[in-house]
């Protein structure tokens, strides 16, 4: 029986979309949008640093404007670099029904900077029992020990937790420690297939 459901939150429970940040930022810098993505792809450790809160928000704003060669102040850059957001309400309101029934446990990779703005920007989010982050655990998916830290919050066994993920790796990630789980695809009947593993909501 499932007890807890574990949740990712980007492009799920909210879609981002990074050429919104890269669209923007261009207008700072000599290059183009497509020269910015293809830098973006080239330095994903440092995108992933962040995330695992290796480095501060003031750092990773030096180290990502040098490689930019982008003017642009402290409080802009995070507007532009967070503002990439739009919510998925019918996942929302699913999970909201669920919360009923069962311990909601968000799992994401994100940093300091991006989750502080939904926070803010999407308050209605916010419904969980628990929370597991990349930037405060210092793990991201699909390494073991986030999974771990999410066992930990939900106080159950792998086999009553469900998880609900986007990515393949990480759906992956989760089974190798017991735990069903869901690849998450936007044209896809969550509400059926929740229903079909014997959630009751």
């Amino acid at each position: 029986m499932i007890q807890t459901v574990i949740s990712d939150l980007g492009q799920v429970i909210i879609f981002f979309d990074n050429r919104i940040f890269f669209k923007k930022i261009a207008q700072f810098c000599p290059l183009t949008q497509e020269e910015i993505s293809q830098l973006a792809f080239a330095h994903s450790s440092l995108v992933e640093s962040f995330d695992r809160g290796k480095i501060t928000p003031l750092e990773f704003y030096n180290k990502v404007i040098k490689k930019l060669k982008a003017k642009i102040d402290y409080e802009d850059f995070f507007s532009i670099y967070n503002d990439v957001f739009s919510l998925n309400p019918p996942v929302l309101e699913i999970l909201k029904r669920l919360r009923a029934s069962y311990k909601l446990i968000l799992l994401s990779n994100t940093d300091v900077e991006r989750f502080g703005f939904i926070r803010k920007k999407f308050p209605e989010v916010m419904i969980f029992t628990d929370y597991v982050l990349s930037f405060k655990i210092g793990f991201m998916k699909p390494h073991p020990q986030i999974y771990r830290e999410a066992l930990k919050k939900a106080g159950t066994r792998a086999q009553e937790c469900l998880f609900i993920d986007d990515r393949e790796e990480n759906i992956q990630g989760a089974e190798k420690l017991g735990i069903r789980g869901v690849l998450f695809k936007p044209q896809m009947n969550l509400e059926t297939i929740l229903r079909g593993m014997g959630l009751s909501f």
